[in-house]
This record gives structure tokens, sequence and C-alpha cells, in this order.
């Protein structure tokens, strides 16, 4: 059989198995979607956020992308991220990267990979605010992976400084951000970073006119 015709299968059994367990599941999903989390990960296929967080379809808004990036230049993610905080009202935006990132581990190479490379940039210049501090790390392992430590919490703070947080910030006094590192050997989230909403932030990046 075809790799993806059992992909078909598999979710007819799913659906026949849901509605048995829960008659109302899929009507309760096709009338309304109120999820309390916007997720943005990794596309990595070992870092499902359903799955790993315990949670139902309708529970958490999603965006992923190589190495969980929030770049200011990616329309795409400023749709999500505008759409999730100002229609959704999501309560908490979470940046989840993971130990093992290829996106991150391929940041720290001086390998030419093609159009990658202007993505995996952003990496880079994490690596150049954190030289200091991830040099001085006494193996190759932990520099990578404080480095991906690092970007979750670049990336947070990337996300403070959108226009689209502040107001939100400002208008209704959310969403708390987090960034949480997932660890693939065992299956455990860690928190390594979280900015309340309203975290004063450095002065050249706040918008006064929102």
């Amino acid at each position: 059989m075809e790799s993806y015709k059992r992909l078909l299968l598999n979710n007819k059994a799913w659906a026949e198995d849901t509605v048995q367990r829960d008659p109302e599941f899929f009507h309760r999903l096709e009338n309304v979607q109120r999820p309390e989390f916007l997720w943005i990960g990794c596309s990595d296929s070992r870092v499902p956020a359903n799955e790993i967080t315990g949670t139902q379809p309708g529970e958490i808004f999603v965006h992923r992308n190589i190495a969980n990036m929030v770049v200011h230049t990616d329309l795409n993610l400023l749709s999500v991220l505008q759409y999730a905080v100002e229609f959704l009202k999501v309560k908490h935006v979470i940046v989840c990267g993971h130990y093992g990132c290829g996106g991150v581990q391929a940041a720290m190479t001086h390998q030419s990979l093609g159009i990658i490379n202007k993505w995996l940039r952003n990496i880079k210049d994490v690596y150049r605010l954190h030289q200091a501090e991830v040099d001085a790390l006494p193996t190759e392992q932990e520099r990578f992976d404080r480095m991906v430590e690092l970007n979750v919490q670049e990336q947070v703070m990337d996300l403070a400084k959108t226009s689209i947080i502040q107001r939100s910030w400002a208008e209704r006094g959310g969403p708390h951000l987090h960034g949480w590192v997932y660890r693939l050997s065992d299956g455990i989230i860690k928190n390594v970073f979280e900015m309340e909403a309203g975290t004063e932030l450095d002065p050249i990046y706040r918008f006064d006119n929102l």
C-alpha cells in the first residue's frame, strides 16, 4: 500500500473512533474556535504541539517554521500572530524550540545551504549577541543546547517588539509570552523564558502611538 493511502485510512479510523467516544466532538469543533494558546514551534516532525502537551484539537492555534523563528519580515508569521492575538484573543503565546534542532545546528556552522542561509542568518544573529556566554561552555553539546535556549529567548523578545503584542498589552493586558524547549530524549518541556504582559522593553523598541 502506498504510504499516503495509509494516512487516509488512519484518518477514517481516527474519525470513527472519535465519534464513538464523543458523538458531539466534531460538531463542537465545526462551530467554534476559541484556543487559549498560540504555539510557535519548529517544523520538525518529532515535535507536534497537541501530542506533547496533551491537548485536543481546538485548544492550540499553531504556527510552525524552521527553528521556531519570529522574523519581523515574515508575513506568514505576522498574519498568524495578528489573527491569534486580535481576533482569537489568545491568553498565551508560546515559542517552543527543541534540543537537537537542525536549524540551530546548521546556523552554528559555516556551511552554505542555499536559500535557507537567509533564514538561518537570524539564528546567527542570536549567536553573535550571546557569543561570549556560548563559547565559554566546555563542550560542543552544551554550546548547542544553550544556543537552542537562547534562540527561543530571543524569539520571545522579538514577539514583544511587535506592534501587535504591544497594542494588545495596552488594550487588554495580554497575552503573556513564554519560551519553552522540548527534549526529544525524554519528552519533557523546559520553561526557559517568560515575559508577563506589559514587561518593560528597551525604549528604542517601544511604540508610543498605538
